[in-house]
């Protein structure tokens, strides 16, 4: 018997080599397939918004100048503004972005400015930074400037008469000992640089300033402080303060001296009075820590305020200012920030337009004028504090993650960290995405969103600590739906029934409308609204139980929820079979059930290719296979910066670690599948997104014109992709399509049409010439966009591209031969090309009326009408060849139109327009008229005779032009003096009667036939004039023996 089970033993081991030999063997023989960008780069990223600022850690301005100021924001790069905060630009696109740790701008050359990467306000969700950049020409253009490793800058300062000397404290790596931290200092302007104070490799440099009277004299902090995926920890024996007396070659710790107190220390502030440099103030976090003030330059100390107000969460604040022109009016930041008008005895609390606030710069020549930094951007003020500009005009939101609903048109859902939860249309009615177009929803800053799939009205979203709320919009009430509403503010994780990341997930199943499911250490389900819920799992998490102890370190606690560990972290479910649920955690686990939760299979990649604590931030499971699903996950937490995307396709018996192609610091959060191409995948990293054709077995970047930020999360709606950026708000590709075409064969071609995604047919204004995109996101397309590929231009190549009818009949002509015509629509119109990938939007109407020189219209656009919903035809002309391609247009579903009703309004507005046209035409034709009567009176030989009858003539003339047309009207208002004629007021009801898809009113039909009637009244009498004179004049001109050219009827 024992020989027997050992055969078999033997037998079912050999099978298992058999099979992971096979294994290696198929994974070295994957397909790779790439496409040059070329093919598709005319695809385009949109900022959708919302344009309302998320975290900034850094600001600066500039003296005696009150319209310049900078703003370094926490995962948005370094902006500018130079019309005193009403808009903001980013002056970091095009070289880097992402998380800013500080902005130093120059005194003595303010065209100079250093920027240091990394913020210095490390919450749960930080991101870090690579070093050091420097601009001389105002932020126009940028150099790198080293400081590599340094990963978390806190300040520069810059000696205020020579630009070349500037120091650096840097905090550096927050995960793991490192020794590229501390103060580190150039001479040459960061061609160089040497470290000047360094205390160990757990303590970086957390605050500097130098003596505003003494370039020599100059302050610093260091502070010890770690953070990993499950604590964070300010404060130890490092965390000490410092002196120079020598610009920086040698350092003085004033740590222990009198008034100070006992360590340990945590973080530390420093202000030195310009007024007086012998006056300083300090914020220490301690146990009896609080407001130190020194009058002798540091030399002794008194602790002058321990107001909690200014001390709460210490670690995330405790920054403090000297008033520029005021010996005892100080500063500090908090969720408040507190002035003090007494030397720092007593403090007023007062507040920007947004709480949490983290820096401050004070004009050095008037003390009223000032910028402040907060959880919600940057604000100035210009009267001490008393009122401030708005934070709504930045858009450097960050957002966790990102889904949809089924309204129509589609609403894209997200938490704003330091904010509310946000929905925003993805497309709007108006020429721009603006405040209008969105609002809060449920949920708090940390939430995962789930729409109701049946009723868009109602929302679920979570919030810190396992909070959930229902939202319903309709009603505006609010109830809180908690799988258990026990509220453990102030203790850590270990206290709870059920442990909830900050930013657990909520999620509807696909099959199901009526379950929701939500993730603590377990899975949970309601199917009645959060009335009840159900556990359908064990504990799919690790619970190593010193992940889940209290955080903060020895001195200050803190317990927001943002450290919570060992719990749920992903949530998903099989779209093409029902019954298999997929759950990730965050301290490393991956389970999936194949029966609804009854059982479950820890599928967990091995430790080879998965870290153990790797954090599960998604799971995508495959649109087109069963067993197939995709893992995105980091371990940055951990000083782990490598990208963890994985796939399996047998429901986790194995794993490949799909990263080939992604930079090796490029940590992940998430990978998403495409729903209409297979194998087509996005990933978004902590510095861009990357594309997949091969199901992951090779990637490339996919940023296109999208900046640099760290991408939290995607999503993938009809035909779009939506980014989840952490730090520039939401941004969205609008057509896919041309990546679904693909092949191998298209880079061979000379030129290629795609097939134009679908266009829905909307009530939508016209993008507008005047619309500040520093305020207002960028609408959808009004129209149909339209992808094709010239392979390479050449000069003399004749290209165009032309929309038709079914029947072949021409819409509208685009050529890269055409001029543009403003006065007949009919013409083709320019079409810009260049080598590569191309975009046109067609706004799906036909051209409007024709035109005459001088002509001034009141409130009557020359737009004409739209096509009807159906099928068209769009070519493509290369060099005599073309390519066809079918466009869809799709009506409005939110309206109740038939296909007649669209045909009748077609039909009514082709004829209104080409009325117009008639009229118009007219008038040139009288205006030609005019022309060779006005030759004729400039012969010598002409006689008075046939000069009053030519005056006769033309005073005929301009009644009937007068009533076709009124030409008294030379600009926009001038109709309101001399009223209007025939030809605009038919073009008035042209535009009147497509403000809507409606068929034309019964009175509009009527009033269109007596207009008409009036129009070929004028028409008539025109012919039997000119009949009648020119006939005449031509005789008396033979009868005079004039040499000219015969006056020929029109």
């Amino acid at each position: 018997m024992k020989q027997y089970l050992i055969l078999i033993f033997c037998c079912i081991f050999s099978l298992q080599q058999i099979d992971l030999k096979a294994q290696r063997k198929k994974n070295k023989k994957q397909y790779e397939i790439s496409f040059s960008d070329s093919l598709y780069n005319s695809i385009q990223w949109r900022l959708v918004g919302p344009f309302r600022g998320g975290r900034a850690g850094t600001v600066a301005g500039i003296a005696n100048d009150p319209n310049v100021y900078y703003m370094g924001t926490a995962g948005g790069g370094a902006w500018k503004t130079e019309d005193s905060g009403n808009t903001w630009y980013s002056i970091s696109d095009g070289y880097f972005g992402g998380s800013i740790g500080a902005v130093a701008v120059s005194e003595s050359d303010p065209n100079i400015i250093y920027i240091g990467e990394g913020e210095q306000t490390l919450r749960g969700n930080v991101s870090s930074g690579n070093g050091l950049w420097k601009s001389l020409d105002a932020g126009k253009s940028w150099n790198f400037i080293g400081l590599e490793g340094t990963e978390h800058i806190s300040r520069i300062r810059i000696h205020p008469k020579n630009p070349n000397i500037v120091y650096v404290a840097a905090v550096g790596n927050l995960w793991k000992p490192n020794e590229n931290r501390g103060v580190f200092r150039s001479t040459n302007g960061g061609e160089t640089w040497d470290k000047i104070l360094y205390e160990s490799d757990k303590a970086g440099a957390g605050d500097l300033i130098i003596d505003p009277n003494n370039s020599r004299i100059i302050y610093a902090s260091t502070w010890e402080m770690k953070r990993n995926g499950f604590r964070m920890d300010s404060g130890g024996n490092d965390s000490k303060l410092f002196k120079s007396f020598d610009g920086g070659n040698s350092w003085i710790n004033i740590t222990s001296n009198s008034g100070l107190p006992a360590g340990p220390w945590g973080i530390v502030g420093i202000a030195v009075s310009p007024v007086d440099s012998n006056r300083i103030w300090t914020i220490i976090e301690a146990a009896n820590g609080g407001v130190f003030r020194s009058d002798d330059a540091g030399l002794t100390w008194e602790k002058v305020n321990e107001n909690r107000a200014l001390r709460q969460r210490a670690w995330y604040y405790s920054r403090i200012y000297a008033d520029s022109q005021n010996k005892d009016k100080v500063y500090v930041m908090n969720v408040s920030y507190g002035v003090s008008t007494d030397g720092g005895k007593s403090f007023t609390l007062k507040n920007a337009p947004h709480g949490d606030h983290h820096d401050l710069w004070i004009d050095p020549n008037n003390n009223d004028r000032m910028i402040i930094a907060d959880d919600g951007g940057a604000q100035i003020s210009n009267d001490a504090g008393n009122n401030w500009t708005t934070y709504y005009n930045q858009p450097t939101a960050q957002f966790y993650r990102v889904t949809t609903d089924n309204h129509f048109p589609y609403r894209i859902y997200g938490a704003q960290q330091d904010n509310t939860t946000v929905r925003i249309s993805h497309r709007s009615s108006g020429s721009s995405i603006s405040e209008r177009d969105w609002e809060t929803t449920a949920g708090g800053e940390s939430a995962h969103l789930a729409p109701d799939p049946t009723n868009n009205n109602i929302v679920y979203g979570g919030t810190y600590k396992g909070y959930m709320m229902r939202k319903d919009h309709q009603t505006n009430q609010t109830r809180s739906v908690n799988i258990w509403p026990d509220n453990p503010a102030g203790s850590g994780a270990e206290v709870m029934k059920y442990r909830f990341n900050w930013n657990f997930p909520v999620k509807f199943s696909i099959h199901d409308s009526n379950k929701l499911y939500a993730g603590s250490n377990f899975l949970h389900l309601t199917t009645n609204e959060g009335q009840s819920w159900k556990t359908i799992s064990p504990d799919l998490t690790r619970g190593i139980p010193e992940t889940i102890k209290s955080s903060g370190g020895p001195i200050t606690q803190d317990n927001t929820g943002a450290e919570f560990y060992s719990n749920i972290f992903a949530i998903n479910e099989s779209p093409v079979e029902e019954g298999v649920i997929w759950v990730g955690s965050d301290d490393g686990l991956i389970h999936v059930s194949k029966n609804n939760g009854e059982t479950w299979e820890n599928v967990t990649p091995p430790t080879s290719i998965c870290p153990k604590l790797n954090m599960i931030n998604s799971i995508d499971t495959s649109p087109f296979k069963k067993g197939t699903a995709y893992v995105a996950a980091t371990s940055y937490k951990f000083g782990d910066y490598r990208p963890y995307l994985y796939k399996t396709e047998n429901y986790g018996e194995t794993w490949s670690l799909i990263t080939k192609g992604i930079p090796k610091n490029y940590y992940t959060r998430v990978i998403r599948s495409d729903k209409t191409r297979e194998g087509l995948l996005y990933a978004g990293t902590e510095w861009g997104i990357f594309i997949s054709f091969d199901n992951g077995n090779s990637w490339k970047s996919f940023q296109l014109n999208l900046p640099i930020s760290s991408i939290r999360d995607l999503h993938v709606k009809d035909n779009h992709l939506i980014a989840a950026t952490h730090g520039r708000s939401f941004w969205m590709i609008d057509d896919l399509t041309p990546l679904h075409q693909l092949n191998n064969s298209l880079g061979l071609q000379d030129f290629h049409l795609f097939k134009p995604n679908s266009a829905y047919r909307l009530s939508q204004s016209n993008e507008s010439k005047n619309t500040n995109y520093k305020l207002v996101g960028k609408n959808h397309p009004n129209g149909a966009i339209l992808n094709f590929y010239i392979k390479k231009l050449k000069e003399g190549d004749k290209i165009s591209l032309e929309i038709k009818e079914q029947n072949g009949k021409l819409i509208q002509r685009y050529s890269n031969n055409a001029t543009t015509n403003s006065l007949n629509p009919q013409a083709d119109l320019p079409l810009n090309i260049k080598s590569g990938s191309n975009r046109l939007i067609w706004n799906i109407r036909y051209p409007g009326f024709k035109e005459f020189d001088g002509m001034v219209f009141y409130s009557s656009p020359n737009i004409g009408p739209k096509a009807v919903p159906g099928e068209y035809t769009v070519s493509l002309n290369y060099n005599g060849r073309s390519k066809d391609q079918t466009l869809q247009i799709i009506k409005d579903p939110r309206l109740t139109n038939t296909d007649q009703d669209y045909k009748n309004q077609f039909d009514f507005l082709i004829n209104v327009r080409d009325q117009v046209s008639i009229a118009n035409s007219t008038i040139i034709k009288i205006h030609e008229v005019q022309k060779d009567l006005d030759y004729l009176k400039d012969k010598s030989e002409i006689t008075d005779e046939i000069m009053d009858y030519i005056n006769r003539f033309e005073k005929e003339l301009d009644v009937i032009e007068n009533k076709i047309h009124m030409t008294k009207n030379r600009s926009r208002q001038d109709p309101l003096n001399y009223g209007i004629r025939i030809n605009n007021r038919i073009a008035f009801l042209l535009a009147d009667s497509q403000r809507g898809d409606y068929p034309p009113t019964n009175q509009a039909v009527e009033f269109f036939a007596e207009i008409t009637e009036e129009l070929n009244q004028q028409i008539q009498a025109l012919n039997n004039l000119t009949e009648v004179n020119l006939s005449k004049l031509n005789k008396m001109i033979s009868n005079n023996k004039i040499e000219i050219f015969s006056i020929r009827n029109p």
